[in-house]
């Protein structure tokens, strides 16, 4: 993590723990074996079982990472990523409901917290005809963003360490664990070399639990081109933004306007004390990563005043009430403790919903919803923030310190489920939270025939012994 400390075991897909990725491109399937090598003899907080959530991929449900689809050392799993368009059954697929940034990470039921703190989590990122991934594309349709060793994701981790230099985790915080130092793509006080051009960076919190507030220290404006892996319609000029845990942003800084020589930190100015979320902004912001201007380069990327267009919404079929609670430690949502067995409700493909999710104390709550998008249309009544406004698969549940608006925030979220039957979550993304035990199972059946059976099972993907690859 850092030259002063000693050396610390960790996990990581590939051995990169929390920085791993994976480039992938619409209309082209990807399948992922998933190879568990972790130490059978493991002793200490974390599990050797593990199931992988490429979050927010739309997947089939035996793909999905379910928290109860675990497989232990010495056996893989593979993974079918179709990349493919929702509404491909509909209109072989709607190119505005297009993802680009979003990353994979352990799902292990009640040790969720654990393993991803440990370093299994991973970015994932998805290119298509518009968003490219290519600021010379002579396609018309291209959008031309910052590309290349001028698209960098940026992990945001936050670690705590024991006297001895050795990384620590309490898996009994049950507010959720917040480390004292964080680290960028694995490393404490990293600096970044840039050249006098536009970069575009991914940002993401993996969590557990910490929130961060994103500046600049100079105070200067970013530019704002995706929330949670969706484009906006237009970008936004920021000079700030909150980010929960889970939750992704792709902004564009131009650093033409500084000299050779500057030096510039990327911020974080929320005061966070615990696991129950932000309080505040800090006296004084602590710099996470800085950006040395050292050079010069040649730009051809650009940012339109037009990104992309949302989706139609469709008319609501069904409302549902999903409340979030806290009874003596544990997390629950509608008054349950998760259960992998209980379904708490049955979506029917193509028709579109309303979710209403009430938060009673003042905790916040980032909440996730497995394989679909959404869009949020209130907050406690009120029109959401710009930033909140595009199409999302995180909304975050703010506590009283936050709003203003007392102990009780609502959130009302509009979604549709496309294509894929089967068994998917929805969960608190304060994994500390999900492990105990905030989160529900719900099935998506075909309307065709009536909301019938939903689990979907394919003795194909079940988890095997380590070998030779089957075909």
């Amino acid at each position: 993590f850092h030259p002063d400390l000693p050396l610390n075991k960790m996990w990581g897909y590939d051995g990169l723990p929390g920085v791993a990725k994976i480039t992938a491109h619409y209309g082209r399937p990807v399948m992922v074996r998933f190879h568990n090598n972790l130490p059978k003899n493991h002793k200490g907080w974390a599990s050797t079982s593990m199931t992988t959530h490429l979050h927010n991929g739309h997947t089939g449900s035996e793909s999905d990472g379910f928290t109860t689809d675990f497989h232990g050392p010495g056996t893989y799993r593979d993974h079918h990523y179709p990349q493919m368009l929702s509404g491909y059954n509909e209109m072989g697929g709607d190119w505005r409901e297009a993802l680009g940034t979003l990353w994979f990470h352990d799902h292990m039921m009640d040790f969720t917290s654990h393993n991803t703190y440990k370093g299994l989590a991973g970015l994932y990122t998805i290119f298509n005809e518009r968003d490219s991934g290519d600021e010379q594309d002579s396609n018309g349709k291209a959008l031309r963003l910052p590309s290349g060793d001028y698209d960098i994701p940026l992990v945001f981790s936050d670690r705590q360490f024991d006297k001895d230099g050795a990384l620590f985790f309490d898996p009994a915080d049950m507010n959720g664990f917040v480390g004292d130092r964080i680290a960028v793509n694995g490393v404490l006080q990293p600096f970044f070399k840039v050249a006098r051009r536009k970069y575009r960076f991914r940002l993401l919190a993996p969590g557990p639990a910490r929130w961060y507030g994103f500046r600049l220290s100079d105070g200067s404006d970013f530019t704002l081109v995706a929330t949670d892996g969706n484009l906006l319609e237009h970008p936004m000029k920021m000079n700030k933004v909150l980010g929960a845990p889970g939750e992704r942003w792709d902004i564009i800084i131009d650093f033409s306007k500084y000299k050779k020589g500057d030096k510039i930190y990327m911020e974080d100015y929320v005061e966070m004390v615990d696991g129950r979320g932000p309080i505040g902004t800090k006296k004084k912001p602590f710099p996470m990563l800085r950006f040395d201007v050292d050079s010069d380069a040649k730009d051809e990327s650009r940012v339109l005043s037009k990104l992309i267009d949302y989706p139609d919404m469709h008319p609501v079929k069904v409302t549902r009430e999903l409340t979030l609670t806290n009874e003596d430690g544990m997390w629950m949502v509608n008054n349950k403790l998760f259960d992998p067995e209980h379904v708490e409700f049955t979506c029917k493909e193509g028709e579109a919903e309303i979710w209403n999710i009430t938060s009673l104390g003042d905790w916040a709550h980032p909440m996730h919803i497995h394989r679909e998008e959404f869009r949020i249309l209130s907050r406690d009544g009120k029109a959401v923030r710009p930033e909140e406004s595009g199409r999302k698969d995180m909304v975050k549940l703010m506590p009283i310190q936050e709003t203003g608006l007392g102990s009780q925030s609502t959130v009302s979220l509009y979604i549709r489920f496309n294509d894929m039957l089967g068994k998917y979550m929805s969960h608190c993304h304060n994994v500390v939270h999900e492990d105990h035990a905030m989160m529900i199972r719900f099935d998506v059946a075909s309307a065709k025939s009536g909301g019938g059976p939903a689990v979907l099972k394919d003795p194909s993907l079940a988890p095997r012994k380590d070998g030779p690859a089957h075909s």
